[in-house]
């Protein structure tokens, strides 16, 4: 148990590994709500296609259902960068979040406050 992960929220993976193509080792970590219904990932940003150097975070509603949804929330250069990021987005979709029907309020409050201002 990462003690740094709010009690809400549990590790539903974590992993470092060595692309073939490099000696440097990179890391993957997914993040689950208590609920179910959300998962918060950091993992490198090539994994989901992404041509930029680093890593991604992204969102997922509804995990494994039919009407999941994927959003990228921001992409950063380092694994703690990115990982910090993803502790301040639980911490703030936390602060909104009261049940099942305000979930995507919860996420879109969050993801407003740690998304790349452009």
């Amino acid at each position: 148990m990462d003690a740094d992960v709010p009690p809400e929220w549990r590790i539903e993976t974590s992993r470092s590994y060595t692309p073939a193509d490099s000696d440097r080792e990179l890391e993957y970590r997914a993040y689950k709500h208590e609920s179910g219904d959300l998962r918060v990932k950091v993992a490198p940003a090539a994994l989901d296609g992404g041509d930029h150097p680093g890593y991604a975070l992204t969102t997922t509603t509804y995990p494994g259902l039919e009407l999941s949804e994927a959003r990228l929330v921001r992409t950063v250069l380092t694994f703690d960068r990115c990982n910090r990021i993803a502790r301040s987005f639980m911490d703030l979709f936390l602060a909104r979040y009261d049940g099942p029907g305000s979930l995507e309020d919860a996420v879109e409050y969050a993801y407003d406050r740690t998304r790349e201002h452009r």
